[in-house]
């Protein structure tokens, strides 16, 4: 059984997001556990230094990354992957044993210094989301993984 653990700075504000991923780490409970660590927002002003707010973010993450799992970022400029290649990559990666961690930067993404922390970077998509839809997507796409795995009819 997978483990896989989702690190994301800043919690969902709207309710339709708490409701969605209720409902997906709901039909994920029968196929894994998905642990949400969610981490404080490093406030930042319009005029505030961007690299600098981003190096803070980055020291906030990587102490919060616990150790011996795989450690995969989402980034921009990731791996891009189709639904089926994604589950096969969770299967395999999550066929070592250890603990799947995914990361998920603030609204201004990740900085570059989180890179030698991971073992992979992937991204959901050419397209850009905000920080909070990609971790929902995040959460459908494991889903769908666990339900391709599976042989479910979810992903036609």
């Amino acid at each position: 059984m997978l483990k896989i653990r989702i690190i994301a700075l800043g919690k969902f504000k709207e309710k339709a997001f708490v409701e969605l991923e209720k409902e997906y780490l709901k039909r994920l409970s029968s196929f894994t556990k998905v642990k949400v660590t969610e981490l404080a927002d490093v406030g930042y002003k319009k005029n505030d230094d961007l690299e600098r707010v981003l190096e803070k973010e980055a020291e906030v993450i990587a102490k919060a990354l616990p150790k011996g799992g795989i450690i995969i970022l989402l980034q921009e400029k990731g791996l891009l992957r189709d639904s089926r290649d994604f589950s096969n990559f969770l299967q395999r990666v999550g066929g070592l044993g250890q603990e799947l961690i995914f990361v998920i930067g603030s609204g201004l993404g990740l900085h570059p210094s989180l890179k030698h922390l991971s073992n992979y970077q992937i991204s959901l998509s050419p397209l850009t989301f905000t920080h909070n839809f990609a971790r929902a997507l995040l959460e459908e796409q494991i889903y769908r993984a666990c339900t391709i795995l599976s042989g479910k009819q979810y992903h036609k």
